[in-house]
């Protein structure tokens, strides 16, 4: 293989042994940067979306908690009412036996 010839006078930009000029080194940087705020963009809109997510998460579960205590109230007054019938016709029952 022939040795590398050093660029000709006037030839600037052209990248060591004859190759096409690379991009200057600010556009370079350039790209990375604008790559490097795409990919944050792209973080913080899922990062929203994620955030979006559990607010609505959170207030399901809220939702579901007070649709729970509603049920817990339910089920007291139903328990306290069934207790009353059961003694009352245990009563009743009594009666009905006292008589007999």
């Amino acid at each position: 293989s022939a040795p590398a010839q050093p660029p000709a006078e006037g030839a600037e930009g052209t990248a060591p042994g004859g190759g096409p000029p690379g991009p200057p080194p600010n556009t370079t940087s350039n790209r990375r940067l604008q790559q490097t705020q795409a990919q944050v963009e792209e973080v913080v809109d899922i990062m929203r979306v994620n955030v979006d997510k559990v607010l609505k998460r959170d207030e399901i579960l809220s939702q579901l908690d007070d649709r729970a205590d509603a049920l817990q109230v339910g089920a007291s007054q139903f328990e306290s009412s069934a207790a009353k019938l059961k003694r009352k016709y245990w009563w009743k029952n009594c009666k009905v036996s006292f008589l007999v």
